[in-house]
């Protein structure tokens, strides 16, 4: 048996890399170059038409959103470039100043004609037809090896659709919240006791640091939301989008009050030093508190990028607890607080910010207050939809396809999320 399982354990790894989205985008480019190529072969009259394979392995991006778009704006770039280098063939030869009004008027044309990333396509495809004798014929073949890529590599993502970049989101999304959860333990660990300002100040550098991570997530959300657009494997695309997009906002809220908690911090330790931050008592609770808020915040990013119903209900009763508790946590730590104003007034306003930062982050992780954010999302994208497309929203009412079935779908409708 032992024998048994080494032999499929290769196996296993194989079917796991290769239901990977990188490794299904790289075996998709290589379908859809070499397709590209095989057809070109027989319909180009160049000998190599290398232009199909190119431009079937620029079009077939990461997301069937991206392929489409990508695919219009590059056999747009190409023919642009071929009739800027036709028109010229007819005045001028090939010199260097010639080469020089080529490039300027097809950088020109590039962004009359709105190809975006794809300018320095027009002017490249220029040049490639304007360097070769027989003009009329390249310029025929370049328009023909380019129709190939675009259609191949749009026709290799409805044979193979696109992988879809949900779950990486969901695990950047959770990887944010698990440094988040870190860092609010090493700042309560450090409340209970003395914290000098050195390292009150290095917190709050740990915190502003976080903003990079946030864009790095924010770009990994960019792409699943692309992947979820005109994605034939995806139903209810526009949910998914909604709720990983709020999520992250939220997170995103957590990590500017953290920042803000731990400048208070700081301006707390640099006006009681050398003395600790705070009492004995009053120090233990704020150490528990952030740590019952850190447990709540990776609760909430479990939450968030969970689809299956099951889970989405454990994690959402386990969310529910965790809030509860730290809710009382800081109820007893606001007691504290108000007990030691009466005895010692001095920075109750550092104190009464770091009570108000807790509770905004508290606020901001309710199950409540994030289900009514979310319908107001999904309203909003809906109108919007129907506002630039009316035509295929009527449509799809008249199928039955209604904005309230995303409200009432099995799993998401029960959870908040």
């Amino acid at each position: 048996m032992g024998e048994v399982h080494e032999r499929a354990a290769p196996l296993a790894r194989f079917v796991r890399r290769h239901k990977e989205p990188v490794v299904v985008q790289a075996f998709r480019s290589t379908a859809a170059a070499t397709i590209a190529y095989v057809v070109a072969l027989r319909l180009s009259p160049e000998a190599a038409p290398l232009t199909a394979p190119l431009t079937a392995l620029l079009v077939v991006q990461v997301t069937l959103f991206a392929t489409l778009t990508n695919g219009i704006r590059r056999v747009n770039s190409v023919v642009a470039g071929v009739l800027v280098a036709i028109a010229f063939s007819q005045l001028v030869g090939l010199t260097w100043w010639s080469l020089a009004l080529l490039i300027l008027a097809a950088l020109a044309v590039g962004h009359l004609v709105r190809v975006d990333e794809y300018v320095p396509e027009v002017a490249i495809s220029a040049m490639l037809v304007l360097g070769v004798t027989t003009v009329g014929d390249t310029a025929w073949a370049r328009i023909v090896e380019t129709l190939i890529g675009a259609v191949v590599g749009l026709g290799i993502n409805l044979l193979l659709p696109p992988p879809v970049w949900i779950e990486e989101a969901g695990e950047s999304i959770e990887g944010l919240a698990r440094r988040l959860r870190q860092l609010m333990l090493r700042i309560g660990e450090e409340a209970a006791g003395r914290t000098p300002v050195e390292v009150a100040a290095a917190r709050l550098h740990e915190a502003r640091r976080l903003d990079h991570d946030i864009v790095d997530v924010d770009a990994a959300l960019r792409q699943a939301e692309d992947s979820l657009r005109l994605n034939p494997r995806v139903r209810e695309g526009l949910l998914h989008r909604v709720v990983l997009r709020t999520g992250l906002d939220t997170l995103e809220i957590c990590t500017v009050v953290l920042r803000v908690l731990a400048r208070t911090l700081t301006d707390l330790a640099k006006e009681r030093e050398p003395q600790p931050l705070f009492t004995a008592e009053t120090g233990e609770v704020v150490e528990r508190l952030l740590s019952e808020i850190a447990d709540a915040v990776v609760s909430f990013a479990v939450l968030v990028t969970t689809h299956v119903s099951l889970n989405a209900d454990a994690a959402e009763s386990r969310l529910t607890a965790e809030l509860r508790q730290a809710a009382a946590t800081r109820d007893k730590l606001a007691q504290l607080l108000l007990e030691q104003l009466q005895h010692d007034a001095r920075q109750w306003q550092l104190h009464g910010a770091v009570l108000t930062e807790v509770n905004r982050i508290i606020d901001e992780l309710d199950t409540e207050h994030r289900s009514h954010r979310l319908l107001e999302e999904l309203d909003r994208a809906s109108a919007q939809q129907r506002e630039r497309m009316p035509r295929l929203t009527r449509l799809r009412e008249r199928l039955g396809v209604q904005d309230q079935l995303w409200r009432n779908r099995t799993g998401f409708g029960r959870r908040s999320f």
